[in-house]
């Protein structure tokens, strides 16, 4: 799940230095920072999205975003339910009141357009806050007085590793192609032997292509990069959408997946589209064929069920690789129930 975290830069009666908590909040990588009032100072520090309160109303270049919600008893609830579908961002201020509450609001926001989030003041708390429930609310604001809680916020949220469902396959046919247009998708992250991203012909079936953290005879380790296949072939990313390898961009996130299924979002840095031969690999899995073409070379690899890597190289019929599959299929990277067919 995306969760959303706003870092509120606040005046507080703890006198706590709102550039402290701006700084601690880009090096921890959340640019969304809510303020009181317009201070170009803070622009200094580094470049980041200003939302600024204003009474009960949360403002993003001067358009209202949001509203804030306090609750201090049960007769609140339905004033902050009434909110639902009437605005992009509900954040809850609770009192003494926590979770109870809660579990009501994050039923009932679901599927309304509005994110639920609730304020909170340290990282323990939001912890709390995102496993309520078990879906937890769609983000914090964390009001602080230290910084050293903004960095641990980062430690909780990398703590919800998504966990995609893989499936093992067995290779039936390896054939070599011509040339085409393959992608090098170099992320800005140092990728660990065992992981790779999810990519095939097919959203029906994508295969677990390993990251070119291993040394070969011919060519240096680039623990950045994926080399994951042609320019047609889908890759899975974050949020459960899917793009063509042709349409990644730098600074967008695609999943890195270990063979456990334990994923993590990273950023493209740049992908390097270029021309060379190509294989098409075959494989099945529960009854049903799949297939991707990657570059013909012996340092694209495949995750095996066991963690290890397969060369392109030696893959042979009968080998066993990781697939993530689907039933149904796609329509501008969103998975929808119909009959399609992708061969």
């Amino acid at each position: 799940m995306d969760r959303l975290v706003w870092v509120g830069a606040l005046p507080r009666k703890d006198k706590a230095d709102v550039r402290s908590i701006v700084s601690a909040a880009l090096e921890a990588g959340f640019d969304q920072i809510v303020l009181a009032a317009l201070d170009p100072s803070l622009a200094r520090l580094g470049r980041f999205s200003p939302i600024f309160l204003k009474d009960d109303a949360f403002l993003f270049d001067g358009e209202p975003i949001g509203r804030l919600a306090t609750i201090r008893s049960a007769k609140d609830e339905s004033a902050v339910r009434a909110l639902r579908g009437t605005t992009k961002h509900v954040v809850v201020r609770t009192e003494d009141w926590k979770v109870i509450p809660l579990e009501n609001l994050i039923t009932h926001f679901q599927g309304s357009g509005t994110r639920l989030l609730v304020e909170v003041h340290d990282a323990a708390e939001a912890k709390l806050f995102f496993e309520t429930m078990e879906v937890g609310v769609d983000g914090v604001l964390l009001t602080t007085s230290g910084a050293k809680e903004v960095r641990a916020l980062r430690s909780v949220l990398e703590s919800f590793r998504e966990v995609v469902p893989l499936e093992r396959a067995t290779i039936t046919s390896i054939r070599p192609l011509g040339l085409g247009d393959r992608v090098c998708v170099d992320t800005c992250s140092l990728l660990r032997s065992g992981e790779g991203m999810l990519v095939g012909n097919s959203s029906a079936g994508l295969f677990l292509v390993h990251a070119e953290t291993l040394e070969s005879g011919y060519v240096g380790a680039r623990p950045f990069r994926v080399n994951a296949g042609a320019v047609h072939a889908y890759i899975y990313l974050p949020d459960g959408k899917t793009k063509y390898l042709s349409e990644l961009r730098a600074g967008d996130e695609v999943l890195a997946v270990d063979s456990t299924g334990r994923a993590r979002s990273v950023i493209v840095g740049r992908l390097k589209i270029e021309r060379r031969p190509l294989v098409l690999v075959e494989a099945e899995a529960s009854g049903r064929r799949v297939s991707t073409i990657v570059q013909n070379a012996e340092t694209i690899r495949f995750v095996a069920p066991s963690g290890g890597a397969l060369s392109v190289g030696e893959i042979q019929a009968g080998d066993a690789v990781l697939l993530r599959t689907e039933e149904g299929g796609r329509h501008f990277g969103m998975r929808i129930q119909e009959t399609i067919s992708e061969r």
